[in-house]
């Protein structure tokens, strides 16, 4: 099974932009759906972005225009790039790989990957 491992997490201001990595070890990544998840305190975890195997990616709202979701096969990572960072972008961001998914749908549903990273930590200071 697969193992994957964030970073690139920090703190920055408002408007700035991050770079979130996810490696992958243990398995073919380029097998696997791939998602970001996020999850702020006292709130439920929920789906940023997602690529499938062949590079289709998928945003939430929230996301669209200032988040790009993209893999390296070569590289077994998938990356976050993040731009024009909000406040409300404060969380901790997982990484999640899926063998099996409907992608219509499901494809920002937590309850649809199988394996998860340890998380890093995002903070926007206004």
């Amino acid at each position: 099974q697969v193992q994957l491992v964030e970073s690139g997490g920090g703190s920055v201001q408002a408007g700035g932009s991050l770079r979130l990595s996810c490696a992958a070890s243990g398995a073919t990544f380029s097998n696997y759906y791939m998602g970001w998840f996020r999850q702020a305190p006292g709130k439920a975890r929920e789906g940023v972005a997602a690529i499938d195997r062949t590079g289709v990616t998928g945003y939430a709202d929230s996301a669209k225009g200032r988040f790009t979701i993209s893999r390296d096969n070569a590289k077994d990572t998938l990356y976050l790039q993040m731009n024009s960072l909000r406040p409300e972008d404060t969380a901790m961001y997982y990484c999640a790989a899926a063998v099996r998914l409907t992608w219509a749908g499901y494809r920002l549903s937590p309850a649809a990957y199988n394996y998860w990273g340890q998380g890093t930590q995002v903070t926007v200071s206004s």
